[in-house]
């Protein structure tokens, strides 16, 4: 987890996220753009799909080594603290590891997330949409 941690979900705004996290987060809207562009940009010049390609992919694969790592970090300080073995056998927790539970609940309302995901979705569409228009239509 970052240093700046929200304790409280209702404060998650005020918290800032990290420099590093926004440019991944970036990364992975410019792979999503590009590699849905491909079958479009193959249709206008070869040459440009072929780029297309390699900037998704590419970014793509920055983007997911970013969130594996995060995800293995995050779940290292939950195996370091025993949390799982905690809850389950309901013994008492302390202070900090009621805010670091609180900090991996928070984060799963990550608002990035949810503009990535929906991003995703309505680019995905929009590719699906034209893709049929140039193989089927056109």
């Amino acid at each position: 987890m970052e240093d700046k941690r929200c304790l409280n979900c209702f404060q998650k705004k005020n918290c800032s996220n990290s420099f590093v996290s926004w440019i991944f987060f970036i990364i992975g809207l410019i792979a999503t753009v590009a590699i849905r562009v491909v079958t479009v940009l193959m249709n206008i010049n070869p040459l440009y799909g072929k780029i297309a390609w390699y900037v998704g992919v590419g970014g793509f694969l920055l983007f997911f080594i970013y969130k594996f790592n995060a995800n293995r970090r995050l779940s290292n300080l939950i195996d370091g603290e025993n949390l799982v073995e905690k809850t389950r056998g309901q013994k008492p927790l302390s202070v900090q590891e009621y805010n670091l539970i609180a900090g991996i609940l928070c984060s799963l309302k990550s608002e990035k997330e949810r503009i990535n995901y929906f991003f995703i979705f309505v680019v995905s569409a929009v590719a699906l949409f034209l893709a049929v228009y140039f193989d089927f239509i056109k």
